[in-house]
């Protein structure tokens, strides 16, 4: 009982059950524990962008070949736009058969906007595909980072990555001090993690306390065909490309258990980065792979996020009577291909990226977001653990592309031969051998890489 207790996945679930079971019965209070939540999501973000800037700088400058990388980039970004197509096309799909906001017979005139007021200026600040490629310079280094700006990270992290390649053997110093410094942070993740049952109860305990299952009650069939369309995008697309790149869906699930937990009480795929992409490192993919493919996926390919801007759109649009076309569907899509594009793992953002799609359309009243008000936070569960499944699995799938993953080492690890029960085998100790990790060395196109 006491091993069983011991394991975080069981720990969060039982913060998630004890969070949901106060905010229910004593709303008053359960609404007091967010900062609990909070806190926690600070504390990763703490040191999130740390970890980006130097996984990224080290796969990079430990490539052999820059060759390689626009190969991995290019080929991460054709899947990125792939997966999310998919995702947005499929929400489409689902939300115009089941139609969950047909019937209501909203007004949009009479609702009350103030409660998204703030969403909605937010969203205003969204422009056109120039600004977007503007943004995408840093004013400066420090900004950025100071920031968790992940779209500059990206950018500063890659050049850095590939000047530090160019200039060979004078790097090894500074490649030496960001290898020590990523044991260092990812050390201080293991000390962050031991918070993640707090995290979940307080979180969940706000979510039920503040809105109360009666909002959820009220539009439970939206949030029903949320659930329901993710669940299918999981089991069946990513189960399709998890089969094509040689591993078990359920077994890697399964491998992952703690991070979805932890995603699951805190509705945020960016409070599990850090240690996700140690565990895939763990199962034999690529250091430079995963440095690279992780942080870009937490943007480019937010899986749920897609489904929900979709579903989110026509249920509005449903809800208010207001008559949508085929071709206004197709151009809802369309819009979304690139807005989407600019949505990160923080709890919020799903909302604020969709207050601006339907505002640069005028289609669709904006103001009938209100009504998703009250379950938005429970369907952000939902669109963080897909974000999160999805992410995981693409950076296999690419690995498995460009020839970047050591696959017997992922089959002993997905079938339990290797996986360390002790979060300190993961998260902390100095080097490989503490970790009980051999080096893996694997054949990217024409270049050999230890990871």
């Amino acid at each position: 009982m006491r091993r069983f207790f011991g394991k975080l996945y069981v720990q969060v679930l039982v913060g998630v059950f004890a969070g949901a079971a106060l905010g229910f019965f004593v709303p008053h209070i359960g609404s007091d524990f967010k900062p609990l939540g909070d806190v926690f999501i600070k504390l990763i973000k703490m040191v999130f962008a740390p970890i980006i800037f130097a996984t990224v700088v080290l796969g990079i400058a430990r490539m052999e070949n820059m060759k390689e990388l626009g190969r991995v980039g290019v080929r991460a970004l054709i899947y990125f736009e792939i997966l999310s197509t998919f995702a947005l096309a499929l929400g489409l799909v689902v939300v115009n058969v089941v139609g969950p906001g047909k019937g209501m017979n909203i007004d949009p005139t009479q609702l009350d906007t103030k409660a998204i007021a703030g969403y909605t200026a937010a969203g205003a600040k969204s422009d056109g595909f120039i600004d977007f490629l503007m943004h995408l310079v840093p004013t400066s280094v420090v900004d950025a980072l100071a920031r968790n700006d992940i779209l500059q990270i990206l950018v500063f992290a890659t050049m850095f990555g590939v000047a530090l390649s160019h200039i060979g053997p004078r790097a090894k110093p500074v490649v030496d001090f960001l290898d020590s410094f990523t044991h260092g942070v990812f050390s201080v993740v293991g000390m962050i993690m031991r918070l993640a049952p707090l995290a979940a109860f307080g979180a969940m305990a706000f979510t039920v306390g503040k809105y109360g299952l009666g909002s959820v009650v009220s539009l439970g069939k939206l949030m029903g065909t949320m659930y329901i369309t993710c669940f299918l995008f999981v089991a069946i697309v990513l189960g399709i490309i998890a089969r094509m790149s040689g591993f078990s869906l359920w077994k890697f699930l399964k491998y992952i258990k703690d991070e979805l937990f932890t995603v699951l009480g805190t509705s945020s795929s960016e409070s599990v980065v850090p240690q996700l992409m140690r565990k895939l490192e763990h199962a034999g993919v690529s250091k430079p792979v995963v440095g690279l493919v992780v942080p870009a996926g937490l943007t480019f390919n937010p899986d749920g996020q897609c489904i929900y801007y979709t579903m989110a759109a026509i249920f509005i649009a449903q809800a208010t009577n207001t008559p949508l076309t085929m071709t206004d569907q197709l151009v809802v899509l369309g819009v979304l291909l690139l807005t989407s594009k600019g949505s990160a793992g923080v709890t919020g953002s799903g909302f604020i990226t969709l207050a601006a799609t339907l505002a640069s359309m005028g289609k669709i009243p904006v103001a009938g977001m209100v009504l998703l008000l009250g379950v938005d936070r429970f369907m952000s569960e939902a669109r963080a653990i897909t974000n999160t499944i999805g992410n995981a699995v693409g950076t296999i799938a690419i690995a498995r592309w460009v020839g970047a993953v050591d696959r017997d080492r992922l089959t002993q690890v997905l079938d339990g031969k290797s996986d360390p029960e002790n979060l300190d085998e993961l998260y902390e100790g100095d080097d490989d051998e503490a970790n009980n990790v051999k080096p893996i060395r694997v054949e990217l196109g024409g270049a050999r890489i230890a990871a």
